[in-house]
């Protein structure tokens, strides 16, 4: 394969990080068109496999990539993907040397795919795993953050 004319690291780093922001900024308007919604998907895979081409992808970043991934399919209605993506999200995030939101996040990831696919029993119960998380959060925004988003599933 012929290398390319530009810094490869460079790209991955910038696009890794610019395609989940981008995604995020979809995630948050209200009123989405199909496109937006096709655009907001694509960009979360795009960052994703960014992140996984660079050399310093770590657990967390994966942890977070299949986080979002989680959350917008259920924006878009794909409870299965959700779950798959939250699966992954939890896989990883139980690593202990990782930060609590990882773990807590995953949590809430899965909370979230289980509401939309109607099982409210799993979903109150990996709710309830989330806040015993935010428990060991050092950092008052963040399980402030975490809580917030846990009031935002039903």
């Amino acid at each position: 394969m012929k290398q390319p004319d530009f810094d490869l690291e460079a790209a991955h780093k910038y696009f890794s990080a610019d395609c989940f922001n981008r995604a995020w900024d979809l995630i948050e308007k209200k009123d989405r068109s199909p496109e937006e919604n096709d655009n907001m998907l694509a960009l979360s895979m795009s960052s994703f496999w960014h992140w996984t081409q660079r050399k310093d992808c770590t657990a967390e970043n994966l942890s977070v990539a299949y986080w979002q991934l989680s959350r917008i399919f259920v924006l878009l209605d794909q409870s299965f993907n959700a779950l798959r993506y939250g699966e992954l999200c939890l896989a990883i995030s139980q690593d202990p040397s990782l930060p609590p939101y990882c773990l807590g996040y995953a949590y809430e990831a899965l909370a979230r795919a289980h509401m939309k696919l109607g099982s409210e029993e799993k979903a109150i119960a990996y709710m309830e795993q989330a806040k015993k998380v935010s428990m060991r959060m050092k950092d008052p925004e963040t399980r402030k953050s975490l809580l917030s988003d846990l009031d935002t599933i039903s």
